[in-house]
C-alpha cells in the first residue's frame, strides 16, 4: 500500500491525527485515544507545545525529577533532571550527598569561546587570498555591527576571524574560522547570522578585488554554520578527599577501593570499548540536566564525544589521581549552554528549572551540569568496583518490571519486600509474581 501523503503539513492537527491513525493502525480509535490522553488540559499551554515543532500530534513525556544535596563551589543546589532511565537520579543524589560531606564539587570555567565557520572554495593563489583576507578583515566586523551591537552591550560578540587553508585535505577548500563569546545565550542563531554575513562580505569583496583574476573573484561559498565542537568552551569540575574518608561502608576498605576505582578509570582511558560506556554514564547526568534546562542535548553530546577523541583515540572524560593520600577525581568537558533565549523563555518547566537553580548564568549552569555528570560517573564506578552495577540498577528497575506486568498495589508491596535483600532479575521477579498470583 502506498503510504505517501501530499500536503501533510497543511492539514489541521485533527486531520493529521486521523490520517496517521487510519493509515497505520489496526484500531484507529484506540490509537487516537492514546494521542489525546497526552494533551495538556490547558489549551493555551498545549498550543505553545504544538508550535515548538512541525506536525505536532501530542506531547511525549519524560519523568522530571530532582537530585538534592549538591554543593558546588560552596553553594547548595537541587538539580532538575529529565530522564527515563532508572537509578540515574538516585545515583546522582547519593553521590551528591557523599561529596557534600567532603567539601562538595569545585568547578572552574576555563574558557567560553564558541566557533563558527564559513566553508568555501577558492581556485587561485593562496598567498593572494591571504593578502586579500588580511586587507578586508576589518570589513567583516564593520558589516556585522548591526547584528553584534546588542551582544556587545552584554560583553560578548565576535572575538576573532582567521583564514584557514585546508587544501591539503580537499582541493581548493578554505575556511573562515571565527570565534565568538555569546554570554548567557547558547548563541546558535547569533553565530549563524554573523557567518552568513561574513559569506556575503567575502563574495562581494572578492568580486571587487583588483588583484584577483576573474576565476579567483568567483569564490564559491559551500556553507556557513556554527560548530558544536567547542574545545575552548570548557569547564573543569573535581572532588577530593583523604583516601581514608573515601568509603562510607565499613565492609569496604578505603585504600583498596581508591586503587580499584583509579584502575577502573585508567581502563576507560586506554580502552575505547570501555570508554564509550564509561562516558555514557557521565552523559546520563549531563543530558538529564541539559534537557531539564531547555538546552540542546544533541549538540552537547556531539561536542563532548568529539572532545573525548581529541587525542586520536576515544578515551575517558574523567580522571583520577592519588597523591599524598589524597584522592582527586575530575574531568574537563566542553559545554555550550544558554540560560536566555530559545526554550528558556517559553517552556514552563524550563522556567521552573532555571528558578530552581537560582536563575544561573550560562557559566554557572556549565558548572552545575558538569557536577551532575561527575556525580553520576562516581556513583556508577563505585557500584561497578564494589557491589556490581546490577544490584542497585535492578532494584530501581523493579518497579518498571512490576508495571509492565500490571502488578496491583498489594502485589507490588509483596514483591518489594521479598527482593529487599535478594538479587533482582526480570525472570526472578516474574516467577515470584506468578507464585503470588497462583
Amino acid at each position: 500500500m502506498n503510504q505517501n501523503v501530499k500536503g501533510f503539513s497543511k492539514l489541521s492537527k485533527e486531520e493529521k491525527i486521523n490520517w496517521i491513525t487510519n493509515t497505520y493502525f489496526v484500531n484507529p480509535d484506540e490509537a487516537k485515544e492514546s494521542i489525546v490522553k497526552y494533551w495538556n488540559s490547558d489549551e493555551n499551554l498545549q498550543k505553545l507545545h504544538d508550535e515548538f515543532i512541525e506536525n505536532t500530534l501530542t506531547n511525549f513525556y519524560l519523568p522530571y525529577g530532582v537530585a538534592p544535596n549538591f554543593t558546588i563551589n560552596g553553594k547548595s543546589y537541587t538539580i532538575p533532571m529529565a530522564i527515563e532511565e532508572s537509578s540515574v537520579v538516585a545515583a546522582a543524589s547519593k553521590a551528591a550527598k557523599f561529596w557534600g560531606e567532603r567539601g562538595g564539587f569545585k568547578a572552574t570555567i576555563i574558557n567560553t569561546e564558541k566557533i563558527g565557520q564559513v566553508h568555501f572554495l577558492f581556485r587561485g593563489n593562496t598567498e593572494k587570498l591571504t593578502t586579500f583576507f588580511n586587507k578586508i578583515k576589518p570589513i567583516f566586523f564593520d558589516e556585522t555591527q548591526e547584528i553584534t551591537k546588542n551582544m556587545q552591550k552584554r560583553g560578548g560578540g565576535i572575538l576573532d576571524i582567521e583564514l584557514r587553508d585546508k587544501t591539503h585535505e580537499i582541493p581548493n577548500y578554505y575556511q573562515l574560522h571565527a570565534t565568538f563569546n555569546t554570554k548567557d545565550s547558547m548563541g546558535a542563531n547569533f553565530i549563524n547570522t554573523c557567518l552568513e554575513q561574513f559569506a556575503k562580505t567575502l563574495e562581494n569583496q572578492a568580486h571587487e578585488y583588483a588583484d584577483f583574476t576573474s576565476e579567483e573573484k568567483n569564490i564559491q561559498i559551500v556553507m556557513s554554520i556554527l560548530s558544536n565542537f567547542v574545545p575552548n568552551c570548557v569547564v573543569r569540575v573535581e572532588v577530593s578527599c583523604p583516601v581514608n574518608q573515601l568509603s562510607d561502608d565499613k565492609s569496604i576498605d578505603s585504600v583498596e577501593f581508591a586503587q580499584k576505582f583509579a584502575t577502573a578509570v585508567r581502563i576507560a582511558e586506554v580502552e575505547p570499548f570501555r570508554a564509550v560506556t564509561h562516558n555514557k554514564g557521565i552523559m546520563n547526568g549531563i543530558d538529564a540536566v541539559v534537557l531539564a534546562t531547555g538546552n540542546d542535548f544533541r549538540a552537547v553530546e556531539a561536542g563532548i564525544h568529539a572532545y573525548a577523541s581529541k587525542s586520536g583515540q576515544y578515551s575517558s572524560l574523567s580522571h583520577v589521581k592519588i597523591e599524598n593520600d589524597i584522592f582527586t577525581f575530575w574531568m574537563e568537558i566542553p559545554l555550550a549552554l544558554g540560560t536566555v533565549g530559545g526554550l528558556t523563555s517559553l517552556h514552563p518547566l524550563v522556567k521552573f528549572s532555571m528558578e530552581l537553580l537560582g536563575k544561573p548564568s550560562a557559566e554557572e549552569l556549565m558548572q552545575i551540569v558538569a557536577a551532575a555528570g561527575l556525580a553520576q560517573n562516581f556513583a556508577a564506578l563505585r557500584s561497578l568496583t564494589t557491589t556490581g552495577i546490577q544490584q542497585g540498577h535492578m532494584k530501581m528497575h523493579l518497579m518498571n518490571i512490576l508495571n509492565q506486568h500490571h502488578a496491583t498495589k498489594e502485589e507490588k508491596q509483596k514483591v518489594l519486600e521479598y527482593f529487599k535483600d535478594t538479587t533482582v532479575s526480570h525472570s526472578l521477579v516474574v516467577d515470584y509474581l506468578g507464585k503470588i498470583r497462583s
